[in-house]
């Protein structure tokens, strides 16, 4: 095959199994335990067309480049670039100004997004947990692939950064689910029943956004110089 594969090997397959990750087009090839990788490899070699299918389904990568619309809060903003101005990146009704050289530029776009969304993620936190009750020991931002949100046993909670690309409808939502572990470390029917206790509206609603476009949310800044 043209394409790496990731081989994984999970204890309940039965047989071989292809799929493209739709965050990050990744082609995954997973075998039964004890399944011959060999003869696996060989099976997915022909399996390219169908390969190539999926990916061709894939969101457009959406590069942080001058004139481009990024959804804030799930507004749309357009990339204002003027090599003139500082570097320092602003938000400004439905533009965000950003000036400095070009080379960089994504990068500097997607650092100030992160620290918007470490401000807000922290604050609607500390939010949802006066209301819930309960202590937060951290907040912090990463760039997961597979959730939106973990909440550790130690009271520290994770959201990937790309949230606040997100309606906030739906940001808030993953919020009060992560807050609400904090009280339930499973997902019972008391868990559910505070997650939507602390949700400003109604969770399956956020989940059913997240299933439809979760997904594309993985391809902004790709594609940058």
């Amino acid at each position: 095959m043209s394409d790496a594969l990731e081989v994984v090997r999970h204890p309940r397959a039965r047989r071989a199994r292809l799929s493209v990750d739709p965050a990050s087009g990744r082609v995954r090839l997973t075998l039964p335990p004890r399944a011959p990788v060999k003869a696996a490899l060989k099976w997915a070699a022909g399996q390219q067309a169908w390969i190539d299918a999926q990916r061709a389904r894939l969101p457009e990568p959406r590069p942080f480049a001058p004139g481009v619309t990024i959804p804030i809060g799930g507004v749309p903003v357009g990339l204002d670039w003027d090599p003139g101005r500082p570097r320092k990146i602003t938000l400004d009704g439905d533009r965000l100004l950003c000036g400095g050289p070009l080379d960089g530029l994504s990068r500097r776009v997607e650092l100030w997004l992160r620290r918007e969304a470490l401000r807000v993620l922290t604050l609607e936190t500390a939010e949802h947990a006066a209301r819930a009750g309960v202590t937060v020991t951290t907040v912090s931002i990463g760039d997961p692939r597979g959730r939106w949100g973990s909440c550790a046993s130690s009271g520290a909670i994770r959201y990937s950064w790309r949230l606040i690309l997100a309606p906030a409808f739906v940001r808030r939502s993953t919020v009060a689910h992560e807050v609400a572990h904090r009280v339930h470390m499973n997902h019972g029917p008391d868990f559910h029943a505070l997650a939507a206790d602390l949700d400003d509206g109604e969770p399956e609603e956020s989940r059913a956004w997240l299933r439809a476009h979760g997904a594309a949310l993985h391809w902004f800044g790709r594609g940058s110089a």
